[in-house]
């Protein structure tokens, strides 16, 4: 079994291009999953012996037809699954995709951060690293009933898994329109993290109109940070309760944020995305008993009225109006 997991890199705001750039991937095989706002994961079994190639040759044809059709890069990494095929790509480049055989997965791992390990948060790692499991490698030898009293019963048996190579995930098609996207590009590459909280709050502000406009509550937000070196970082978080209440997808983007610890990073642009959407009335909302947060919606309400009358921007928040 073999996964690419490919990232387009798209300009900003081109979102929309990526759903033709995902038929380049269902020309090879129909089991194909968007990662929006520019990735996405496919399945090759079957298709390596249908065409005759194995997954790298297939990469490159990929990048070659999405460089032809459209004009677009990629980077590509495959693996025998979806999380191999994560921590793959972020050792390849464009032209040259990089594949982890199935024979050589514990090595690959083996030397790699624990951070490096999609799912591990920031807290995670740093209990780990207090006691001196710093590497994939060392998180795979060491006993199973230590990782559990360290970071959980169910964490650390997945953590064990992972880091021995044992990759369960399968790769799910989805639709593009499962998910709202707002991204917010700077001019220059910013340093100034106030200049970020306030794209932050660009975004969350822009994610929370929409989805009020479909009538429609997000479940989680993830936070995608993009790099003068091309490179991101990408956090999601799973909010207490549905909600396309401007304020909660702010705070929560704020915290997602903050717990980067970013220090005088250069930051080409930051991107927001509301994923898990339901209808609103399917929702249900705690009462808080709270007269401040009562003021805040019914304000929202009005403001989106006025927004859909006189446009996006005739009422902003007033951060966002200096």
């Amino acid at each position: 079994m073999t996964i690419l997991c490919v990232r387009f890199q798209l300009p900003p705001k081109y979102e929309a291009a990526l759903l033709g750039l995902l038929g380049l991937l269902e020309d090879l095989t129909p089991v194909v999953q968007a990662l929006p706002p520019d990735g996405a994961l496919a399945d090759l079994r079957g298709a390596e012996r249908y065409f005759g190639r194995d997954a790298e040759e297939l990469a490159r044809l990929i990048r070659v037809r999405a460089l032809a059709l459209y004009g677009i890069d990629c980077v590509i990494g495959a693996g025998p699954g979806p999380l191999l095929a994560r921590m793959a790509l972020g050792q390849a480049e464009p032209g040259e995709p990089c594949a982890v055989p199935e024979g050589l997965v514990v090595d690959f791992l083996a030397e790699r951060p624990v951070a490096a390990l999609p799912g591990v948060g920031a807290a995670t790692a740093r209990t780990l690293c207090e006691y001196g499991l710093d590497t994939l490698g060392r998180v795979a030898a060491a006993p199973l009933s230590t990782l559990q009293r360290l970071v959980g019963a169910r964490t650390g048996r997945e953590l064990h898994e992972k880091a021995n190579g044992v990759d369960r995930g399968r790769v799910v098609p989805n639709a593009v329109s499962r998910s709202l996207a707002a991204e917010h590009p700077f001019p220059h590459d910013e340093l100034n993290p106030d200049r970020h909280r306030r794209a932050l709050l660009l975004d969350a502000e822009e994610l929370g109109s929409r989805l009020r406009a479909l009538d429609k509550v997000c479940r989680t937000l993830t936070l995608t940070v993009r790099y003068a070196d091309r490179s991101s970082t990408t956090r999601t978080r799973t909010l207490p309760e549905p909600t396309a209440h401007s304020p909660e997808l702010t705070r929560a983007a704020y915290g997602m944020y903050g717990a980067l610890g970013l220090q005088r990073a250069r930051v080409r642009a930051i991107a927001l995305r509301a994923e898990g959407l339901t209808p609103a009335e399917e929702a249900s909302h705690q009462l808080a008993f709270d007269p401040v947060d009562d003021k805040l919606r019914r304000i929202e309400e009005v403001a989106d009225r006025a927004r859909a009358k006189f446009g996006p921007r005739a009422i902003l928040p007033g951060t966002l109006a200096a």
